[in-house]
């Protein structure tokens, strides 16, 4: 007897109304989102975050996933929609 087959992520996706999980390094190349490590200014310490890239750049304030202080994080997006830098500061 042949074990059942898995259920596919995209149904489960649809059918719990979750949004598609973007993997770090993925080949798709229509991904509208990237993933980058940043240091926290207050810590040190570096963590990974998504961040959106279809909207061209963009400033946001994002807590530390280590010391939960507030990042303003700023990240320039050229014009064929490709990640140039990431900057995180203390927010003041």
């Amino acid at each position: 007897m042949k074990p059942p087959k898995p259920p596919d992520p995209q149904v489960i996706d649809a059918l719990y109304g979750l949004e598609p999980v973007f993997e770090p390094g993925g080949t798709e190349s229509s991904q509208c989102s990237e993933f980058v490590t940043v240091q926290c200014p207050y810590c040190g310490e570096q963590f990974g975050t998504a961040v959106d890239l279809s909207a061209g750049s963009f400033r946001y304030v994002e807590d530390c996933q280590v010391c939960c202080q507030p990042i303003d994080l700023a990240a320039e997006v050229d014009e064929g929609g490709v990640l140039v830098g990431v900057t995180a500061s203390r927010v003041g």
